[in-house]
């Protein structure tokens, strides 16, 4: 029978019925045939008592299992994280509550450190799961390994009322089919992308322009979002979503949105929607496998799916129309001249199947390169001489007001140093998860980021979920130096700087790596680069105005306290599929008198 992601409850139910309904006949029986009778009040603790037992019995089971496996196969278990509480539901509610006022990722890091590897098995709930900042092995699992992982099923069920059918939530032959379908529409340069980024550009910096002159800050991040969202669309669909046209944050007034600001229109509630929807999906992910038995009575992320796909139907809708008209008619167009909706529906006639995998590209190109801007913002503000030595590069290339070449963007090697070592501290999808296939493999020797590591591969079991962090690799000291918490563009300049990345490309991997990697990497780049440009010929100072930031958004007092970023970072990035500000980004935009 083939498994339906959608149908979370049955397969709680089926599971529960293994875990609980085993066990309680088992008890049944034993007390059976030893004639013993418990009375009212001994009864539900003896039961629970026993079902703990059982659970840990079992887990020591499979432990021993797992061990004999691994000697087998020459290979190390991964360590354990050992709580105090059975099933380390200690550890469980640890991490819980500290997600909630902790730096993005650390609750992770923290586990790292005290363990003293890169690699842990949190074993939750006697569940094996692997989390790892270990370079090899993400390499390992994203490239060199990739045959044995998958999304699999766990990811799937968490995402599927949200991404459905899209690439990013499918595997094997429906993943390969989105990927060869992608592929010749996202590995070309255009030159009306240049243009379509022009049009698109220019009514950002009109906006921000007004908000200048009349002494306003301005919300970064959801104007980046905007300007992402309607190129995208009109790049996808052929079609302008116009959110650039809607509200604006109010200084001062807007309330803290899912993922940034809220605002109150009709882009409001689709990005309100769009937001919410990763939230819940994190928070389905940090709960862990028992997630279900929160939404038993109701699909937290139906009500977001109806008001994205209200938004989408339509207009899916007029593409496998004008597609069946354009094959009465007799009509071919080539792939050039159509737009990324128009060559899905000539691959399918399922609306479902071309709506989600507009929505998962969608979800990529707005959330990722929205993420990019406010991130190098934040720091062309906190580091003015970065920001000058842009504008200076900027100027040289392009002048004060002449549109950027490919040639230009090809030439700028600071403005990528710049992007490239945002991606570095920064990479929009700061963790991603796989899971292995039915069949155990090995992991690996690490990257001996601690003393004493056993050389050993390790034993990586069948079905069994891994989290990989490309943001704790990236900041990673024995991959990057004692300086790897620092944001220095010159490090990508001076080849003796960047001869271990050369040597190893995969340390850095902000767009994935191996038969998964980003289709639409060089979009992202060139999107970025000009949007930049026009940036820079527009204003040469940026000031954050954190007065502005909406309550509980700016960084707690206890990071002062702590070491690496956290220390010193004026906005709290947070994690929800994609890396964003809490609150957004207020910045104030400037231009010297007599400035270029």
């Amino acid at each position: 029978m083939k498994w339906n992601p959608g149908c979370y409850r049955v397969r709680l139910f089926c599971d529960l019925c293994r875990v609980i309904a085993l066990p309680s006949a088992s008890l049944y029986l034993a007390l059976g045939f030893l004639n013993i009778r418990l009375g009212p009040i001994l009864c539900l603790p003896v039961y629970f008592a026993f079902l703990i037992s059982w659970a840990v019995v079992k887990g020591n089971l499979v432990n021993l299992r797992h061990r004999r496996t691994a000697q087998q196969l020459g290979a190390q278990p991964i360590r354990q994280v050992v709580g105090k509480w059975p099933g380390n539901i200690d550890v469980l509610l640890r991490m819980i509550k500290a997600f909630k006022t902790s730096y993005v990722l650390d609750v992770y890091l923290q586990l790292f450190e005290e363990y003293q590897c890169t690699t842990l098995n949190t074993r939750i709930l006697w569940v094996d799961q692997i989390i790892t900042m270990d370079q090899q092995h993400s390499k390992f699992v994203l490239a060199t390994g990739f045959g044995h992982f998958w999304r699999g099923y766990s990811q799937k069920e968490r995402m599927e009322t949200f991404l459905g059918e899209g690439i990013f939530n499918r595997d094997d032959e429906t993943w390969k089919m989105h990927r060869n379908v992608a592929r010749p529409f996202f590995a070309r340069e255009r030159i009306s992308d240049f243009e379509l980024f022009e049009t698109y550009t220019a009514r950002t910096l009109n906006l921000a322009s007004k908000l200048t002159a009349s002494g306003q800050p301005c919300e970064v991040q959801d104007l980046f979002s905007r300007f992402t969202l309607d190129a995208a669309s009109e790049f996808l669909f052929g079609t302008d979503l116009k959110t650039l046209s809607g509200s604006l944050p109010v200084p001062g007034k807007t309330q803290m949105g899912p993922k940034g600001s809220a605002t109150d229109d009709s882009w409001g509630a689709f990005a309100q929607s769009f937001e919410m929807a990763q939230q819940i999906i994190t928070a389905r992910g940090r709960i862990g496998y028992l997630w279900p038995v929160f939404e038993l009575f109701k699909d937290k992320n139906e009500a977001n799916a109806a008001v994205i796909q209200a938004w989408l139907d339509p207009l899916v809708r007029r593409a496998v129309d004008d597609k069946q008209r354009a094959q009465k008619a007799g009509i071919e167009s080539p792939v050039a001249e159509k737009t990324f909706m128009q060559h899905l529906a000539d691959s399918t006639d399922d609306p479902v199947l071309i709506r989600d995998q507009l929505l998962s590209v969608l979800l990529a190109s707005r959330d990722t390169t929205a993420c990019l801007l406010t991130f190098v913002t934040y720091f062309m503000a906190i580091y003015p001489d970065v920001a000058r030595k842009l504008r200076s590069e900027v100027l040289e290339h392009c002048g004060s007001h002449r549109a950027p070449t490919y040639e230009n963007i090809r030439d700028m090697k600071y403005l990528r140093a710049v992007i490239n070592e945002v991606l570095r501290l920064y990479p929009p999808v700061p963790l991603n998860v796989r899971e292995s296939r039915a069949d155990a493999c090995t992991l690996p020797p690490s990257d001996a980021s601690y003393a004493n590591e056993d050389p050993r591969p390790f034993y990586m079991p069948g079905g069994t979920t891994i989290m990989y962090l490309p943001l704790l690799m990236q900041r990673n000291p024995s991959l990057w130096g004692p300086d790897a918490d620092v944001f220095d563009p010159e490090r990508w300049l001076h080849p003796d700087r960047i001869s271990q990345f050369v040597a190893n490309p995969t340390i850095f991997a902000p767009f994935s790596a191996g038969p998964r990697i980003c289709l639409g990497q060089n979009y992202a780049y060139n999107e970025a680069s000009y949007f930049l440009v026009r940036l820079l010929q527009e204003f040469d100072t940026f000031t954050l105005a954190p007065e502005f930031q909406p309550a509980g958004s700016l960084p707690p007092p206890e990071w002062k306290s702590r070491k690496g970023r956290q220390a010193t970072e004026q906005i709290w990035p947070a994690a929800a599929l994609t890396l964003y500000i809490k609150g957004g980004l207020w910045v104030r935009f400037g231009k010297t008198e007599g400035s270029a």
